[in-house]
């Protein structure tokens, strides 16, 4: 049972609609076809016939899959990315109208050891790795956006100046996940960052073009920085303080997200409520909180 080339732009233009990032549209997407060839070796030939006794053989499948691309089998974290794209098709046919799919699944908690975090004198090293031209400042821009303020990939990108309230000591975070939106508290460090980036480096920026975007992070060419871009520099930052993890199977290497999980660690470690940072990360529910209470204290 091939998945509908119509269904599957439908869609991947529901999840954009719906405001998922572009990384997570795309893996969802991929997913969702990984299911349906699965399917086509199963005697089920149409969407009503899917189940929630369907979606647990495929999980039992994927739990017993082997790792296409490395030895040993798939990740805890790819099996649950998985299910969880395939809720977001049942959602999405439910509210089209195609078909009533109830995915009612207990899936394994992730492993804390999915979570790659940064000490607090590996962050303080990427700080100190930031030169003072235009691109540096930059970089401590982008710093205390993703680790300051604990945004998520596709919440920095989509920042635009306006969005930076100085005076208020917050950023308003337009497009949260789902499309929650949020204003998150900004250290006097993070502020003296921002505005000195926004200020004197964006501006230098600005200057090589005739045009003025409302995008916060700028490329040379002033147009929006892209997730790959972001990562880019980052990567330069951890290759200059020379900082080397230990990853666990199946990770790239320390990205924006690292930030993220990192703050939330310190935070923790600090004597901030699990409430607190919930609330400060932008979590529908304190679960997804939980797990940096065990990187808090390991």
């Amino acid at each position: 049972m091939a998945i509908n080339v119509i269904i599957q732009n439908d869609f991947e233009k529901w999840l954009n609609a719906i405001g998922y990032a572009e990384s997570t549209v795309y893996a969802s997407v991929n997913y969702v076809r990984d299911f349906f060839t699965w399917l086509d070796k199963t005697p089920i030939k149409e969407l009503n016939q899917i189940n929630n006794q369907v979606i647990k053989t495929y999980y039992e499948y994927l739990q017993q899959r082997a790792n296409k691309k490395q030895s040993g089998s798939l990740s805890n974290n790819y099996i649950v990315s998985n299910i969880n794209a395939l809720k977001r098709f049942c959602r999405y046919l439910q509210v089209t109208g195609k078909a009533t799919i109830e995915i009612d699944l207990q899936l394994q908690a992730i492993t804390t050891e999915t979570k790659t975090v940064l000490t607090r004198e590996e962050v303080k090293a990427l700080y100190k790795a930031c030169e003072n031209d235009i691109l540096g400042i930059r970089d401590r821009a982008i710093l205390s956006v993703y680790y300051g303020c604990g945004l998520r990939r596709s919440e920095g990108i989509a920042l635009n100046v306006s969005d930076i309230l100085l005076r208020e000591k917050r950023i308003y975070v337009r497009k949260g996940k789902n499309y929650r939106e949020r204003y998150v508290p900004m250290t006097e460090a993070v502020k003296e960052d921002l505005e000195n980036y926004i200020y004197v480096a964006r501006e230098k920026i600005l200057s090589f073009k005739n045009i003025k975007p409302e995008a916060l992070f700028l490329s040379i060419r002033v147009q929006r920085m892209h997730g790959n871009s972001l990562i880019i520099r980052l990567q330069h930052l951890v290759n200059k303080a020379r900082i080397e993890k230990d990853l666990p199977a199946g990770k790239a290497g320390i990205g924006l997200h690292t930030l993220r999980h990192s703050i939330a660690t310190h935070l923790l470690q600090s004597g901030m409520t699990l409430e607190e940072v919930s609330q400060f990360l932008g979590h529908a529910s304190l679960e997804s909180t939980q797990i940096y209470t065990h990187l808090a204290y390991e």
